[in-house]
C-alpha cells in the first residue's frame, strides 16, 4: 500500500535507503537502460548521488554498464539471480505511484522527433 507522509510516497525507501536508488531502479524498469545525466535530469536530481547509487548497484552485481561511445548505459544484470522478482516489486510499485507520475515515467522518449513533424 502507498502511504503518504509529509506530501512524500513512500514506497520501496524504507528498504533501500535511498530515494535516488529507488528512483533509478523505477528508471530501469520502465525505460530498460539509462545514462547518469538522463536519469539525473527526469528526476531533476543532482548527477553525483545518481552517480554513487549507480556505482553501489553495480558494484552488488544488480546493474550492469557498457560504454556507447564516450557515455556509461547502464541496465539491469541479466545473471543477477533475483531478477525476476526485482522487477516484479519495481513494477507492483510503479503500479502503485500516482497516474500522472506513471504516465510520466513511462513515457520517456529515446528518439528524436522526424524534421518537420507537428508536435
Amino acid at each position: 500500500m502507498l502511504y503518504e507522509l509529509n506530501n512524500r510516497s513512500i514506497m520501496l525507501e524504507p528498504l533501500l535507503n535511498s530515494k535516488n536508488k529507488e528512483n533509478i531502479l523505477f528508471f530501469l524498469t520502465a525505460n530498460n537502460d539509462g545514462y547518469p545525466r538522463e536519469i539525473a535530469k527526469f528526476y531533476g536530481s543532482d548527477i553525483s548521488p545518481i552517480q554513487n547509487q549507480l556505482e553501489k548497484l553495480e558494484y552488488g552485481n544488480v546493474i550492469t554498464s557498457k560504454l556507447v561511445g564516450r557515455t556509461r548505459v547502464y541496465s539491469f544484470n541479466p545473471r543477477y539471480p533475483f531478477l525476476k522478482e526485482l522487477k516484479t516489486i519495481l513494477q507492483k510499485a510503479i503500479d502503485f505511484l500516482p497516474n500522472d507520475k506513471k504516465k510520466r515515467l513511462l513515457l520517456v522518449r529515446k528518439r528524436p522527433r522526424r524534421k518537420g513533424k507537428p508536435l
